[in-house]
């Protein structure tokens, strides 16, 4: 295979009949179009932004499912900011921790894929390297689960335990 046969035309770029990948572009001539690569291959694709969007809260759906950590970590966040939001936290400090609480989801998610995948590829039998892949995508998610954590008591903790004095009197 040719390094350029990977790439189809976009539609608008067919009636230049040049498909290897390069196309003129019509409103800058001195810069090249670029095609989309062949996904022939793939199982799914979006075909279009909704479904792009569909198939992400499909994974979103099955790690809040499937996963009870995902769980956790959801209802942690929330619960963080709720807080955030009850003791009228900094709108950048919010900001700080919805990043964080982000990132850990994402994370999870990111987890569930490679242990997925890995569990696809070694079916039923043990191999050191799928062990290796299971436990760094883990730790990932602990590392940044230690950091929101971090983030969050730094910035509520203060503010909570003066809001809760003053309700107390």
């Amino acid at each position: 295979m040719k390094l350029d046969e990977h790439l189809i035309p976009y539609e608008d770029e067919i009636s230049n009949n040049n498909h290897k990948g390069i196309h003129n572009n019509p409103r800058h001539p001195h810069k090249p179009f670029f095609t989309r690569p062949n996904r022939e291959l793939s199982w799914q694709v979006a075909n279009s932004l909704f479904n792009s969007f569909k198939y992400a809260g499909n994974g979103i759906s099955y790690a809040f499912h499937s996963q009870r950590n995902f769980r956790i970590h959801t209802v942690v966040g929330f619960i963080a900011i709720l807080l955030s939001l009850w003791l009228n936290l900094p709108n950048l400090e919010i900001v700080a921790i919805c990043m964080t609480i982000s990132l850990v989801l994402s994370m999870e998610l990111l987890n569930t894929a490679i242990e997925s995948v890995v569990d696809l590829t070694v079916k039923h039998s043990y191999h050191e390297l799928a062990k290796i892949a299971k436990d760094c995508a883990a730790a990932a998610v602990l590392i940044s689960a230690l950091a929101s954590l971090l983030v969050a008591g730094l910035l509520i903790l203060a503010p909570l335990v003066v809001k809760i004095s003053t309700i107390l009197g």
